[in-house]
């Protein structure tokens, strides 16, 4: 073999040593890393959220342990884990509402320029149009011809105005031209309750929060504020197949404070998706009406996109809503 191909090969391998280095971060995770969750345990962040934690612990031999730290919807857990020391022992599960907050919240941090995107834990679950089962109709358009003849006849619950429940019922009123009533809960779950009691006409709610409403004949659901049609309601059409551009569907991401070395990133967005891609995870996530991305669009730099995306289509949201109280950073 002559020198200059021992050479190349010589060059060869240090680099790819070199990658491998990058890829796998020395000793990472050497103690226990903690993720924190800004809603309380068993809730549509915390399930999913937990789950990746506890598989990720499984993977890599190192504890993932849960936080909750709750309050100011979202805003409390988010502050702290902005300030974490970015060497990738503290995580922070994000979700829509990090989009939502710092248009309405005086928020003392960025959801986006203060952290790490890692990537999506799942996309889901969409909000349902659901009525109460005993109202006369079978579909979204007769709801609507009847809500637009009579203003003020009907009342839909949300849980809260600079919520995703109550924001689409603004936009659903702005383009429909009708005047259905918001009725605040204190959460989207509560509000799907009183549909079913027949306390208030109907509620955008989570399909997750909806769909036992549903199966038990208490209520009926006209539409999914989503892309496309769910597997489980095969006949429910769309927002978009209506006429209404409404689409509002959570997320679970996850993410770490800024400045988090990109090796660590990167080795967790990889150890993320291999978890995440098990039936496992997928079969628990669809019960709730949630997925997991496929790996190939499951990257950091996707998920950052995502996330400014999201941000400024959510503050489009807020000024239609007329709640806007404070503007990005």
């Amino acid at each position: 073999m002559s020198f200059r191909r021992q050479s190349l090969i010589a060059i060869g391998m240090l680099l790819l040593a070199g990658i491998a280095a990058q890829a796998q971060p020395e000793n990472y995770p050497s103690r226990p890393v903690t993720m924190v969750v800004p809603f309380p345990a068993g809730g549509l962040t915390d399930v999913p959220a937990r789950l990746a934690a506890t598989m990720l612990q499984e993977k890599l031999g190192q504890g993932f342990v849960i936080e909750n730290r709750t309050g100011g919807s979202g805003v409390v857990g988010a502050a702290y884990a902005a300030r974490g020391t970015p060497d990738g022992y503290t995580l922070f599960a994000n979700s829509l509402a990090d989009t939502q907050n710092l248009h309405y919240l005086p928020v003392n941090y960025s959801p986006t320029d203060d952290f790490a995107q890692i990537g999506w834990i799942v996309d889901g679950p969409p909000l349902v149009v659901i009525v109460n089962a005993k109202l006369p109709y079978k579909t979204f358009k007769e709801f609507l011809a009847d809500a637009a003849a009579n203003p003020g006849k009907f009342s839909f619950g949300t849980s809260g105005p600079a919520s995703s429940p109550g924001l689409s019922l603004a936009q659903l009123n702005s383009m429909a031209k009708t005047q259905i009533t918001a009725v605040p809960y204190r959460g989207s779950g509560d509000a799907a309750a009183a549909v079913a009691t027949g306390a208030i006409q109907g509620a955008f709610t989570f399909f997750s929060q909806g769909k036992p409403l549903v199966d038990s004949g208490n209520v009926r659901p006209l539409a999914i504020a989503a892309p496309k049609r769910m597997e489980a309601w095969p006949d429910v059409p769309t927002m978009a197949e209506l006429g209404f551009a409404i689409d509002q569907r959570g997320f679970v991401g996850l993410a770490a404070p800024a400045k988090t070395p990109k090796p660590i990133v990167d080795f967790l967005s990889r150890h993320l998706n291999e978890v995440l891609q098990t039936d496992v995870f997928k079969k628990r996530m669809a019960e709730l009406g949630m997925a997991p991305p496929a790996a190939d669009e499951n990257t950091p730099e996707k998920f950052d996109k995502f996330m400014r995306e999201e941000v400024a289509r959510q503050g489009a949201l807020a000024e239609l809503s007329g709640l806007k109280l404070a503007a990005p950073k």
